[in-house]
């Protein structure tokens, strides 16, 4: 079993909401008083978990110096979800699908910070690789603040299959390539929708960009090439949660 320590009462409030069977310990500040951090305390001690009083530079290592409002508690790791469990999800939506590929993304810091974002828009779940890519580690969980409890990831073997059956559910695939003719903000987006991200410098591999219906590329003003993965997903996906979101 791996276990990891998730801090801030919206992470915790997450793990609470979403899989509270996976708590394991808790330590709060036991000088700090507030409502919404008693409101946790008395969530956890229904769950039968009391939460250590402790000091609050205690607190500050177990959260690497990072804002925990008060709280950390140890968690099991969110299990991966397999290509069978993306299969079932699909096909039991209800609404136009919306899925963040990532094609070999091997940093722990982007998934995370993608599954932040994929949280905050409303993202059916995220598709991994299984090889040469990031899986759930507790690097990704604390970069994700919560978001791994609440985002599906799912690890595939063969992306290009996945993407193919994909299409056979009438769901669009659109790759981001810097090379691309059509910005994102030319394409109308309000249907379901599979975004796919490259890895940093050489993007989408071959066979990965062969499976997207269009391509589309972010304009940029600057001097610098290409964005970070995660910044560019999160520019990618929010184009497309605007556009849901006038639709509806």
């Amino acid at each position: 079993m791996s276990v990891t320590q998730l801090f801030g009462i919206h992470a915790v409030q997450a793990a609470l909401d979403y899989s509270p069977q996976k708590i394991r310990r808790a330590w709060v500040d036991g000088q700090r008083q507030d409502a919404r951090l008693k409101q946790v305390l008395d969530d956890l001690d229904a769950l039968g978990v009391r939460a250590e009083k402790t000091e609050r530079k205690k607190l500050d290592r177990m959260a690497d110096g990072k804002n925990h409002q008060g709280i950390v508690v140890a968690v099991e790791l969110p299990a991966m979800r397999s290509e069978d469990d993306l299969k079932q999800a699909v096909q039991a939506l209800s609404e136009p699908a919306f899925y963040l590929v990532l094609d070999q993304v091997q940093d722990p810091h982007n998934l995370g910070a993608c599954l932040r974002t994929a949280d905050a828009v409303g993202a059916h779940g995220i598709i991994v690789t299984k090889d040469n890519a990031a899986g759930i580690t507790p690097t990704v969980c604390k970069v994700a603040s919560g978001a791994a409890e609440t985002v599906p990831v799912y690890q595939v073997t063969n992306l290009a299959r996945v993407l193919r059956w994909l299409k056979e559910q009438n769901i669009w695939i659109m790759g981001a390539a810097g090379e691309a003719e059509q910005t994102i903000y030319e394409m109308k987006l309000d249907m379901p929708l599979a975004v796919v991200m490259g890895t940093e410098g050489t993007g989408m591999r071959h066979l990965t960009r062969q499976h997207c219906d269009f391509l589309v590329k972010i304009p940029m003003a600057g001097q610098v090439e290409s964005l970070n993965v995660s910044v560019a997903a999160g520019v990618l996906m929010y184009e497309v949660f605007r556009q849901k979101h006038l639709a509806s």
